[in-house]
């Protein structure tokens, strides 16, 4: 099972919103949806680390789309952004991606066409992760090259389960995994047996994990779901990295 890719639509022609969300959701994806420019940024900033792809409309109320694309890629340079707009003049298209969008998708579109770049921009995602090296949570580090997971400088042990299974958690931070999801992801499509080892194994990596780190770091349970892992800031709430 693969993991939901979760999709932040901003648009708000109530037609076009509507047929997004109708398509994405066959396609099961999450969708969520913002009509205008300060929804839009609200709606990031509450999903910050959660997003997998923004699909962004130029004419919005309240702050424009550039605006929008200029203020998220200060904070965050890696997320899919496409514009899909009416406006088709070629300075704006240059303007567009120049400010940082990956992609410009002219309207009246394709919804087949859109799909596809949607994919190909969430398989680079998706590869880029799996190539990754180095991933870091708050001071908890994972070394995928040197199969290391230190907090701070001290390394801890782990089996080889538990740190494939921290390795999940940590490319999917702040994310909430399923059973089935992890299952995969750590024992493989072909597991035969109960999806309750993946219980098992959470409870013995926050045992090996609590003691160095606390709770400054937290694998959650999200009832009824499965697991997240999360960096905790000073009351006590979950945060984006």
């Amino acid at each position: 099972m693969m993991v939901t890719k979760r999709i932040l639509v901003v648009e708000d022609e109530p037609g076009v919103q509507a047929l997004l969300r109708t398509e994405l959701s066959f396609e099961h994806y999450d969708v969520l949806l913002a009509g205008t420019g300060k929804e839009a940024l609200a709606m990031y900033n509450a999903n910050r680390g959660q997003l997998d792809l923004i699909i962004l409309d130029w004419m919005i109320p309240e702050i424009d789309g550039l605006g929008v694309l200029r203020h998220i890629r200060k904070i965050d340079t890696q997320i899919p952004i496409i514009f899909l707009t009416a406006r088709d003049y070629s300075g704006d298209k240059v303007a567009g991606l120049d400010s940082g969008a990956d992609d410009y998708l002219t309207k009246p579109f394709e919804m087949e066409e859109l799909l596809a770049r949607i994919r190909v921009w969430l398989r680079r995602q998706s590869q880029k992760s799996e190539n990754q090296v180095h991933y870091q949570i708050g001071e908890l580090t994972l070394d995928t090259k040197a199969h290391q997971v230190k907090f701070q400088t001290q390394q801890i042990q782990l089996t080889q389960r538990e740190y494939g299974l921290l390795l999940t958690l940590m490319r999917h931070a702040n994310q909430t995994l399923n059973r089935d999801e992890i299952l995969d992801a750590v024992w493989g499509t072909d597991f035969v047996g109960q999806t309750n080892i993946v219980d098992v194994y959470i409870r013995q990596l926050r045992q090996k994990l609590e003691p160095l780190i606390g709770s400054e770091i937290q694998i959650r349970t999200v009832r009824g779901i499965g697991y997240t892992l999360s960096e905790v800031n000073q009351h006590g709430q979950s945060t984006g990295i």
